[in-house]
């Protein structure tokens, strides 16, 4: 399909004015270490991703868990992700449109929210934490909180993990 501008500029269409939402969005980049576990019964862990701000609620990003497993059985370990259920987990309901995603395999992996757009709230200045939890079965579960201001321009951050999590790292920007 091609779609033919007659009588607008590069000029007008570069100062965002017909693409709103791509000008001055607030983006999300989030690279998360899922560690090769040299051990005999090795399963890709669940992992939830969410922001906390002081004195609201928690707010889902991902949740990556056996999305295919016959007759909804994989929603039955999300509790397993035992900080995520207790906050959120136990009322969402699943499959979450914008949230729930298959689990993935040890490695680097990569996410892209923008604000506005599926799951990433818009954020406002203020103090956040983004918090990764992992569990996986016949492993171990682990928490990853990197604390960070938002101050409506940029924002970064990284930890490491022990053992289910390698790296977390993010920046958010507009």
């Amino acid at each position: 399909m091609q779609i033919r501008l007659t009588g607008l500029t590069a000029a007008a269409i570069g100062a965002g004015s017909l693409f709103p939402a791509a000008a001055g969005a607030q983006t999300l980049n989030l690279s998360i270490d899922i560690p090769r576990l040299r051990v005999a019964e090795y399963h890709k862990p669940y992992v939830a991703v969410w922001l906390e701000k002081q004195s609201a609620t928690p707010h889902t990003l991902s949740v990556w868990y056996d999305v295919d497993k016959r007759g909804g059985e994989g929603t039955k370990w999300l509790r397993d992700i035992r900080q995520w259920w207790r906050t959120s987990g136990r009322g969402m309901t699943f499959p979450a449109d914008g949230v729930s995603g298959a689990t993935r395999a040890p490695g680097t992996q990569k996410l892209q929210l923008v604000a506005g757009r599926g799951a990433m709230p818009r954020l406002t200045p203020g103090e956040y934490t983004l918090v990764v939890e992992a569990a996986r079965e016949v492993g171990g579960r682990e928490m990853v909180r990197i604390p960070f201001s938002w101050n409506g321009k940029a924002a970064s951050g990284t930890r490491a993990g022990s053992t289910e999590l390698g790296t977390v790292t993010f920046t958010l920007k507009r």
